[in-house]
């Protein structure tokens, strides 16, 4: 597969930014998948490379990561939300099937929200796909006490709210 979402990412892996998964490790070191011809090597590692390219609107990497069986012709993340953080809950791997329970936080409108999402994914030729998700999306209240959701690991009322 031809991954014409490499062009112009030099600048990107040379930042030393904290990576937007929630890994607390730098993005160069993390989601580099989104850069390299490497595949990542388990669902929760794919999963949190496309958070990653959702928050940065990275389109062509999350279509090249999608299953042929059920991805979109094209991708349009111009009314994404201000996607601020990940928590993998669960994720598991048998064979070349794999899922992994999470939740997206973000912000729309003065709104705080999550979206949950039990995904599918499928191994071929050794590279893990994104097959389909089970989602809920809700609104909720950040305790103020509580720490950030952006993993900051300041509290939330210091930091984002």
């Amino acid at each position: 597969m031809r991954r014409s979402y490499l062009r112009g990412w030099s600048r990107i892996l040379s930042d030393v930014q904290v990576c937007p998964c929630g890994s607390q490790h730098p993005y160069r070191d993390c989601c580099r998948y989104h850069a390299t011809e490497e595949a990542a090597p388990t669902p929760e590692v794919l999963m949190r490379s496309r958070y990653s390219a959702f928050v940065q609107n990275r389109a062509e990497y999350l279509l090249a990561t999608w299953h042929q069986s059920t991805r979109p012709e094209q991708l349009d993340l111009a009314d994404s939300p201000n996607w601020v953080g990940l928590s993998v809950l669960e994720a598991d791997e048998t064979g070349d099937s794999g899922h992994v329970h999470f939740k997206a936080f973000y912000r729309f409108n003065d709104q705080w929200r999550f979206l949950e999402e039990r995904s599918t994914f499928i191994r071929e030729a050794g590279q893990w796909f994104y097959v389909e998700g089970k989602t809920r999306d809700e609104s909720f209240k950040p305790g103020r006490n509580e720490s950030c959701l952006c993993g900051s690991g300041r509290k939330f009322k210091r930091c984002c709210g």
